[in-house]
């Protein structure tokens, strides 16, 4: 029965493999090992910066969602960026996707932080539908990026 717990640095390996399978999937990103797991491994090793939630059978990672925790002027309180939910593709469309949200809701709120944002692929309907499901809601605000020299 799969399992629900925080990833370690034994798990990278597994963890770059999925984010190399959701960054093909995505306009805005292409896979880069390297990157991956150095963000990685700096999610792991810094828990007041984020952590990384996976589900696990056993030794093998099913699926991965990443929490990265910030302060928002806007709610006075501590808030989380969700980024890179994502089930292994040959286990998706049996539950593990809901079970990870609703995790990483409840262990959100099991930290008092107040907000929950998240990006989504604009184009990839089935994803915004799903996070409907869980509550959430489109905003007005317009994602924008500005990519710094030197990384």
């Amino acid at each position: 029965m799969p399992q629900i717990e925080s990833a370690t640095l034994a798990d990278l390996p597994q963890l770059a493999d999925l984010l190399a399978d959701l960054f093909a999937q995505e306009s805005d990103y292409a896979p880069d090992h390297a990157k991956q797991l150095r963000g990685l491994q700096q999610i792991i090793e810094q828990p007041d910066a984020g952590c990384i939630l996976v589900v696990r059978e056993g030794r093998e990672i099913l699926g991965m969602v990443n929490l990265l925790f910030t302060i928002s002027t806007a709610e006075g309180s501590p808030v989380v960026l969700m980024e890179d939910l994502i089930i292994h593709s040959k286990r998706r469309g049996k539950g593990l996707g809901s079970q990870l949200l609703e995790h990483a809701i409840k262990f959100a709120q099991g930290l008092g932080l107040s907000r929950i944002t998240l990006l989504t692929e604009g184009a990839n309907s089935k994803a915004i539908k799903f996070y409907q499901r869980h509550g959430f809601k489109s905003s007005t605000m317009v994602p924008m990026r500005l990519h710094l020299p030197g990384r």
